[in-house]
Formats: structure tokens, sequence, C-alpha cells
């Protein structure tokens, strides 16, 4: 059974909007296939010219990735209050971004390491799919709502 006044509080984000709010943040995690398993890991990341582009190093899980690999980004944050969430996913294909113009690219969008030690490999997520969607946050100590029994 869905609860009207749930579904009126999420809204869906036009990509203009995703990307705002993947402008405002530093860090996602990103997902993709390694070996038989899939990985998921947080990283820092710049949005810019309608792609996002992450630094790595030689040796680390990203190096994993292959040329034209799937892989799937989210970024999340909420407002100035606390009271309004929000959640972008992008879906694409990473590749490595070796040319003197992805550096200056990731200079001026402000990608620098975190952690110490050679980051010297960019790779860049163009996206086949861009979404996201905003709610509002339940006050503390609503319960979730139970169906019915016998209604499923």
């Amino acid at each position: 059974m869905e609860n009207g006044a749930t579904a009126a509080e999420t809204e869906i984000l036009d990509v203009h909007d995703c990307w705002k709010h993947l402008q405002s943040v530093s860090v996602c995690r990103i997902a993709f296939p390694h070996g038989d398993t899939v990985e998921i890991i947080p990283v820092n990341f710049a949005a810019s010219n309608g792609t996002v582009l992450i630094r790595t190093g030689d040796g680390t899980t990203l190096d994993s990735l292959a040329d034209g690999q799937a892989v799937s980004l989210e970024a999340d944050g909420l407002n100035q209050y606390g009271t309004i969430a929000w959640s972008v996913v992008v879906k694409g294909r990473a590749v490595a971004a070796d040319g003197p113009g992805d550096y200056e690219d990731a200079n001026g969008a402000g990608l620098s390491p975190w952690q110490p030690g050679s980051k010297n490999r960019l790779i860049r997520v163009t996206p086949d799919e861009v979404s996201g969607r905003r709610f509002v946050i339940a006050p503390p100590g609503r319960k979730a709502e139970q169906e019915p029994a016998g209604q499923a």
C-alpha cells in the first residue's frame, strides 16, 4: 500500500539540479565490477564539463578499471538545516584521462588528492545516465508505518 504523503515529499531532480548538487560536494562512492565481486569505495571527485573526474594512483583498486568499464557513482548531501536530503547517481563509462587538457581540467575544477603519495592518474567518467531525488527527512521519533495484516 502506498502512502501518498510520502510520495509527495520525494522530488525527482532534473539533470541540471543533479549537476548542481554534484558540484556542491567533493566525495562520492564509485561502484564497479572487480573480479567476481563488486567494489564500492569512496573517492574525492570533481564534476567537470559534464563528466566526473577522479584522481588516483598506481596500484590502487581503481587502477584495475579497464577503459570503457561500466561504473556507477553516488553522491548524497543535506541542506544546511539537515531537513532535506538529496541523492544523485551517475551511471557511465570510466576511461583513463591522461592528456594535458585532462590535468588542466582537474586542477581547474579543484581536484586534488586527499591522501599522501603519488596520485598521478586521472579517471574520467562520462555519463550515460544521471538521475537524482530530493526528499524531506522524517522527524526524529517517527515510526515506520506498518502494512495491515494480510495486505502486502
